[in-house]
């Protein structure tokens, strides 16, 4: 039985407006009128928050987003760079957004209005990743055979349809850029399943801010009256 369920997605960048305005574009979100830091869709889990923070990105982020477009060519025209092309062997384009965060672009005949397919996560040990968050937030676990990679499907609230957890030999050594809240009925739940509580809700943030096992960030949101 899961603990928590997706909230929505936050990407810590330097120039908030144009980050929204660019991801807008590659995703097929909006920005509202009267707050343009923050990406919104036809269902709450769409949104993506564009939050500033001071530090410059360093290291290749461990959490990326990857997309459907019906060519790499428009995704350089809205602001992105193609850091590796497409090949027999790798059937995506790597490239940046404008502050240097890796994502990939997936070449599709038909090209939905929300653009985003799925969210990538670097793992140690990817098969114990996903276990994790579908104990935490449930959905189908996914595994093919021969395949390094694990997956969850059928997440509830989950506004894109793969949630992938991918080896790398790399650890973990600063922050992610790109993160995901969960709202939740109470936080001891999940910190029962393992979560690292990193920072208390408190005067300056409505939230708690944890860790999974592999320390990777996320903000679990409670109702307002629970502790």
């Amino acid at each position: 039985m899961s603990v928590a369920r997706f909230k929505d997605l936050c990407v810590d960048v330097a120039s908030p407006s144009e980050m929204a305005a660019f991801w807008g574009r590659t995703i097929g979100l909006t920005a509202p009128a009267d707050n343009p830091n923050v990406l919104v869709g036809d269902l709450p889990e769409k949104t993506i928050w564009m939050c500033k923070v001071p530090e410059p990105k360093t290291v290749k982020n461990r959490v990326h987003l990857d997309v459907i477009t019906g060519a790499v060519a428009d995704l350089e025209r809205s602001g992105a760079t193609v850091r590796s092309p497409e090949t027999e062997h790798q059937p995506w384009t790597v490239l940046e957004d404008p502050e240097g965060g890796e994502f990939c672009g997936f070449v599709r005949e038909t090209v939905p209005a929300y653009r985003l397919m799925e969210l990538i996560v670097d793992s140690a040990d990817p098969e114990a990743q996903a276990r994790w968050w579908a104990n935490v937030v449930g959905g189908d676990f996914s595994s093919r055979e021969g395949r390094p990679y694990y997956w969850l499907e059928n997440v509830p609230g989950l506004p894109f349809r793969y949630w992938v957890f991918n080896p790398v030999p790399e650890p973990k050594t600063v922050k992610n850029r790109v993160h995901w809240d969960v709202t939740a009925p109470a936080l001891q739940p999940v910190l029962d399943a393992g979560a690292t509580l990193l920072r208390p809700k408190d005067d300056e943030i409505g939230w708690n801010v944890c860790a999974d096992p592999e320390g990777n960030e996320f903000c679990v949101f409670l109702p307002p009256e629970a502790p």
